[in-house]
């Protein structure tokens, strides 16, 4: 993953979208990228409204308040970004999707929470059918989180960034865009490797525990060669734990103050279900930044 040329922020004029709002600016200023804020109307408010005050009534309303958001925002227009403001109409996930493609977005930053009401998105919701089905790097940010005021504040706040793999053909993929990203932030990076327990068998049957034990030392051995192979800075370790993977990358996040999160959004090999799952539900139970990463071949 390059830096971005082209960044996407959906905008739902909510808290949380504020703060999306300014990891995308900051970002944007960092890589010289081109910046796209986005709003979607609903289809039958937009009618309604076209009927009363005459055609593209909502559409010119929308557009003035989303550039009014972003002034409030900054106070002015940050140095360095000049936005394009869009408004579409339709589901809020596809019109997302839609112009992330058409763009060439190279990254969508949006909230993992949004407001209710009649002219919002209900951010939490569209953000999971945005992971299922995007081709481009999608940057989550918390809800409680403002967002910086500039780069420097972002190398402030993460301070390691956590990698949780899965032993699929993406690993090496997601691992060295975590680390180029590392490298940038000056923040040690620690791959993370959660086993699910096997069910299948009778629990406590010996047979369990050694193909456990197995699973464990083939998982070892596989991370750490890969974290051998990284550049000495930024510093890397590997980690392999047990237990229910959201949970455990949330609290291995929480006790090692990893502010940001870089996970793939592919399906596994072993379990054959689709990380992006895995990768909702950490944002479902994490306070931090999540950067979800489609398929490599995906962009």
């Amino acid at each position: 993953m390059n830096a971005p040329t082209s960044i996407l922020c959906p905008i739902d004029f909510s808290d949380p979208s504020r703060g999306a709002l300014r990891y995308a600016t900051t970002i944007a200023a960092h890589a010289g990228a081109r910046l796209t804020l986005l709003t979607v109307n609903d289809p039958l408010l937009e009618q309604a409204a076209d009927m009363a005050g005459g055609d593209g009534h909502l559409k010119a309303a929308a557009r003035t308040e989303i550039e009014r958001f972003f002034l409030d925002t900054f106070s002015g227009r940050p140095p360095g970004v000049s936005p394009q403001f869009a408004v579409a109409t339709g589901k809020p996930d596809l019109e997302i999707l839609r112009v992330a493609r058409e763009g060439g977005s190279g990254l969508i930053v949006m909230s993992s929470r949004g407001a209710t009401g009649i002219r919002k998105l209900f951010l939490g919701s569209i953000t999971e059918r945005v992971l299922r089905a995007t081709t481009v790097p999608v940057l989550v940010t918390p809800p409680a989180d403002v967002g910086p005021a500039s780069a420097a504040d972002v190398r402030k706040t993460v301070r390691r960034i956590l990698v949780p793999v899965d032993l699929s053909s993406e690993m090496e993929h997601t691992v060295r865009v975590a680390r180029a990203l590392a490298e940038t932030l000056g923040a040690p990076l620690l791959v993370a490797h959660v086993i699910e327990p096997v069910r299948a068998m009778v629990p406590g049957h010996l047979y369990a525990a050694n193909v456990d034990l197995e699973r464990r030392s083939r998982a070892e051995q596989q991370i750490q060669e890969l974290v051998d192979a990284l550049p000495a800075t930024p510093r890397a370790e590997a980690l392999v734990v047990f237990g229910d993977p959201a949970e455990e990358i949330a609290k291995i996040a929480s006790d090692r103050q990893a502010a940001l999160i870089v996970m793939g959004l592919h399906a596994s090999a072993v379990s054959g279900a689709r990380m992006g799952s895995v990768t909702y539900r950490v944002l479902s139970v994490t306070h931090g930044l999540v950067l979800a990463l489609p398929p490599a071949a995906g962009g």
